[in-house]
């Protein structure tokens, strides 16, 4: 049976003229409810045309949001059901906080909880949104949902109205305090789940983030208190009410607003968490206009600031096929015609009148759809900056990488306002102490000494994720940041810069790189030992280059570094990183070389002069482990062999074009290096591939070469030494078995 005969034969009641009025949007909706009675004393929608919010908390605002809520849990139940699979359960019971929300206005919701993705798909299925992706109509959302090309199981970058994206927990209220930061008048309500709750960084990094910028208040944590996490009862679920709302004050939260399902509850649920879609009516409009009061006075409360947190109370599942954890997820069987969905459909039905009115509501709400008014659905203009200075190195000098390229972050935080430099290990610690001496440490404490002051541009929270999660937020929703970090703790904040990454490749608007840069490599902390020595993280990065959009740079030397740097600020929807040292190093490169292999990929440092015996070429990502590279060029070149030594750049231009997914990414990047000018670079008798950390980077030289022989050196593991020299000889990188490798691949 079709989806309109189904919807047909379920409205059998209702006279063919009222079955003929179905909305067309709803074409596929498998259930029809009958019209409440209270519906035409309360049907002119609350929020009028040309409005953007309703103008009161009166009988018909609360009717009309519990219809919101009613067809939010409905489709959302139907979407999942139509492909046996999704996650129900969660939003379920944050229905009545985000249709409350859409009826005062408020459309820049983001989310902590990917889990709540068909919920999210719901809302900008209603109020017109996905029309931009051609669905229009509930059968067309069902066919994209869960497919390539159309609503994917978790929230991404590519879903008109949808901010950000959502998949690991913990991630959405860096999102949130991002957008608040750029957007200082408007509001960034964030669902927060508390199955994910139970990691403390949520609270800390919102904690930090206040401290930090207590005038930036317009971000809105609503918590999800339903009792249970994917598989069984949250880490919270034993709190109380007092216990709970202390939680959050004791993390700076000024005011706390909770709103428990269970203090309206007329059905006699004995749990602590009930389900308000089991009461009567008296009792669910008394609920829904709490948590429609309690979530405007709470949005007054945070774009006036006050530092403001909603707890909503309701049981996980309330109003769906099943209850607690068991209602998180749809298993293969689980059909609209199983009879626990397909009863929760039927309960939850709306009549067709309903509907439109859901509709006309959700299109006027904020202005228009999500869609159209979101902060993210437009390209942000940022402020001028230039063409940053740079330092002019002479080849031959030294000079230091990380302070070269200071010099010009400083500089662009003093053109631009709003930039924003994370760091958790302290800039003065990676040789870039001009930076917080020009841009300042942001902290409420002033000291000349330690450079801080309360309107500084350097972000410090002591945790990787809070400096990754701000600087990648800041980037997604338009603005310029740089995430600074010891390579060595770099993992621990990376997750989220990956996800945003993906987001990026997916946004139809430009927006500024997230571009990171990693000091302290492992070849200069000896004395630290493994503990500070962990640049297998550079094998996930540079595993990220055949997604289309990441880059993992490798300047040679403080003017390749400086390039490497100017490179990623002028770029736009990609991620870059940049992994170099802070000790002085040889200068290699003049300026123009410096730029030519940034944007190449590659540039030859050293070549033998012509003649004499085999060439061996040595293909080197980094900085410092080019000493030992430039000892066997010495050795090999007395042994009569010629040498030529090639700096890994900027390796993602290297690869083949088909081994990178580069015309799935928005501001697409086709740019690799021909083969004359690849073979020119790196065709020799023998090919010796070096890295000091790990060797992914190194992946399209090797698959390129055309050498007859070819070797690879790279990281093995740390150790604690005296000397960058002895680390290197512990991992078997020093010139004395470079040249002899090289030598024995020539056959000599």
């Amino acid at each position: 049976m079709s989806a309109s005969a189904t919807a047909t034969a379920s409205t059998a009641t209702r006279s063919t003229d009222q079955s003929a009025a179905i909305p067309a949007f709803c074409e596929g909706v498998l259930h029809f409810g009958p019209l409440k009675e209270a519906f035409a004393a309360l049907s002119e929608p609350a929020v009028g045309e040309g409005e953007t919010a309703i103008s009161q908390v009166d009988e018909a605002a609360v009717f009309q949001t519990r219809l919101i809520a009613d067809a939010l849990r409905y489709s959302m139940l139907q979407l999942c059901a139509s492909k046996e699979s999704g996650h129900p359960g969660g939003f379920a019971s944050a229905a009545e906080a985000i249709a409350a929300l859409i009826m005062l206005g408020h459309k820049n919701i983001v989310t902590e909880v990917g889990h709540h993705a068909p919920g999210f798909y719901s809302s900008m299925f209603l109020d017109g949104s996905l029309e931009a992706m051609g669905i229009r109509t509930m059968t067309q959302m069902q066919e994209r949902f869960r497919e390539r090309d159309g609503l994917l199981g978790h929230l991404s970058g590519a879903i008109p109205g949808l901010l950000a994206p959502a998949g690991p927990l913990g991630q959405g209220q860096h999102f949130a305090m991002a957008g608040a930061y750029l957007n200082r008048d408007k509001l960034f309500p964030c669902t927060i789940g508390d199955g994910g709750l139970g990691e403390p960084y949520i609270l800390s990094a919102m904690k930090h983030f206040h401290t930090s910028y207590p005038e930036v208040t317009n971000f809105l944590p609503v918590l999800i208190w339903n009792g249970y996490s994917q598989e069984h009862h949250s880490m919270v679920s034993l709190m109380d009410n007092a216990q709970m709302t202390a939680y959050w004050q004791t993390h700076g939260f000024e005011r706390v607003i909770l709103v428990d399902a269970k203090a309206y509850d007329d059905a006699d649920q004995p749990e602590a968490y009930v389900d308000s879609t089991l009461f009567g009516e008296s009792a669910r409009a008394a609920f829904t206009r709490a948590v429609l009061d309690g979530m405007r006075e709470a949005a007054d409360s945070a774009l006036s600031g006050t530092l403001t947190a909603v707890i909503i109370k309701q049981l996980k599942g309330a109003g769906v096929h099943a209850r607690g954890a068991k209602s998180h997820n749809l298993y293969p069987g689980d059909k609209p015609e199983k009879p626990s969905i397909a009863e929760a459909l039927e309960r939850g039905a709306l009549a067709p009148e309903a509907w439109a009115l859901v509709r006309t509501l959700m299109a006027r709400a904020g202005g228009g759809p999500a869609g159209r008014v979101a902060v993210t659905e437009s390209e942000r203009p940022l402020p001028e900056v230039g063409e940053l200075p740079m330092q002019a190195f002479a080849v031959g000098e030294k000079a230091v990488p990380s302070t070269a390229m200071a010099q010009m972050v400083a500089t662009l935080g003093e053109r631009d306002p709003l930039f924003v430099v994370t760091n958790a290990d302290g800039n003065e610690a990676s040789a870039m102490k001009v930076i917080n001496e020009r841009l300042k440490i942001r902290h409420p404490t002033v000291d000349a000494l330690y450079n801080q002051a309360p309107t500084g541009q350097v972000y410090e929270p002591l945790s990787e994720d809070a400096c990754a999660g701000l600087a990648a937020g800041i980037a997604l929703f338009g603005g310029r940041s740089l995430w600074l970090s010891y390579e060595s703790f770099a993992i621990n904040g990376w997750p989220i810069v990956q996800t945003v990454a993906q987001a990026m490749a997916e946004l139809r608007r430009r927006t500024p790189a997230v571009v990171s840069m990693f000091t302290a490599g492992a070849l200069e902390q000896g004395r630290n030992g493994w503990t500070h020595q962990r640049p297998e993280i550079e094998n996930y990065l540079g595993g990220q280059m055949r997604n289309g959009n990441s880059y993992l740079l490798y300047p040679a030397d403080a003017n390749m570094m400086q390039a490497a740097f100017a490179w990623a600020t002028s770029q736009f929807n990609k991620c870059i990183s940049i992994v170099a040292s802070k000790s002085a190093l040889p200068v290699y490169t003049t300026p123009e070389q410096a730029a030519r292999a940034i944007d190449e990929g590659a540039v030859a440092l050293y070549e033998s002069p012509a003649g004499g015996g085999a060439l061996v070429v040595f293909a080197v990502t980094g900085d410092m482990v080019l000493l030992p590279v430039f000892e066997a060029k010495d050795a090999l070149e007395a042994a009569g062999h010629r040498v030529r030594i090639v700096a890994v750049a900027n390796p993602r231009r290297l690869y083949r074009a088909g081994d990178v997914a580069w015309e799935h990414s928005a501001e697409a990047d086709g740019r690799f290096m021909e083969d004359l000018a690849f073979a020119d670079l790196f065709d020799g008798e023998a090919l010796v591939a070096v890295s000091g950390g790990g060797t992914v980077a190194l992946e399209p030289v090797l698959l390129r070469s055309r050498a007859r022989a070819r070797d690879l050196f790279g990281w093995q593991r740390g150790e604690t030494t005296a000397s960058p020299a002895e680390i290197m000889a512990f991992n078997g990188i020093t010139g004395e078995a470079l040249a002899a490798r090289a030598a024995g691949l020539i056959g000599t």
